[in-house]
């Protein structure tokens, strides 16, 4: 025996602990315009399914309304949106073709394209479907695995560049210097050769980072991470 349909003057009235949609509020669930909700059982357990099979948010343009608010939108006089079992949801995150095979295995039957506004209808019946799909894109979304991901900043080619860089720019810096002392600060003459030894360490430090960005190189192109 399925759940029966309850309905609330306003999303805030609905009883704590009562609401077991776990990706989804009360608050996006109900009438945009008025705050009233209707809560269908049914509908809200495929729109459930349909989160979890999509494994990423859904994000609900519209779900219930109001028969006042579906006149001041100018929705259909039988709009399914006033029973509670359709939902408008924005494409912005999801690939189309993908969004509407998943809904049809979770139940639900019909269909309202719209490209232009960015969002699908979908809805439990009866079985149709309206508006000119979405054109299809040439890269689909790529599943989200932040794991595989290398911080650019943790990136062993960019530290071992980066010390290569900044040992490059510290050699040259030392040279100028050295050339400069030499011409016009006779005074601290002596210094001159500990500058020619700083200038060297930093030559080597340059090329040990080249060495580093090299072997990090090859490392990642044996595992793959080209």
């Amino acid at each position: 025996m399925s759940d029966p349909i309850r309905t609330f003057r306003h999303f805030r009235d609905v009883p704590e602990g009562t609401w077991r949609w776990p990706n989804f509020s009360p608050a996006e669930i109900a009438c945009r315009g008025t705050g009233k909700l209707l809560i269908n059982p049914t509908v809200l357990d495929k729109l459930q399914a349909l989160r979890d099979q999509l494994g990423k948010p859904l994000i609900v343009r519209s779900a219930y309304r109001s028969p006042e608010h579906n006149r001041a939108v100018g929705g259909a006089k039988a709009s399914r949106h006033m029973d509670g079992t359709a939902f408008d949801i924005a494409m912005s995150n999801h690939d189309p073709a993908a969004f509407e095979a998943a809904a049809r295995e979770v139940g639900f039957l019909g269909f309202g394209f719209y490209p232009r506004s960015g969002f699908i209808h979908v809805d439990l019946g009866p079985a149709r479907q309206w508006g000119e799909r979405f054109p299809v894109r040439a890269t689909a979304f790529a599943a989200e695995t932040p794991s595989a991901r290398e911080v650019l900043a943790d990136s062993r080619t960019m530290k071992g560049g980066g010390a290569a860089g900044v040992a490059t720019i510290g050699a040259a810096g030392v040279e100028v210097a050295q050339n400069v002392l030499a011409e016009t600060q006779s005074t601290i003459l002596p210094l001159l050769p500990y500058l020619d030894t700083l200038r060297w360490v930093f030559i080597a430090v340059a090329l040990g980072g080249i060495a580093v960005t090299i072997y990090a190189r090859i490392d990642d192109w044996k595992r793959g991470r080209r």
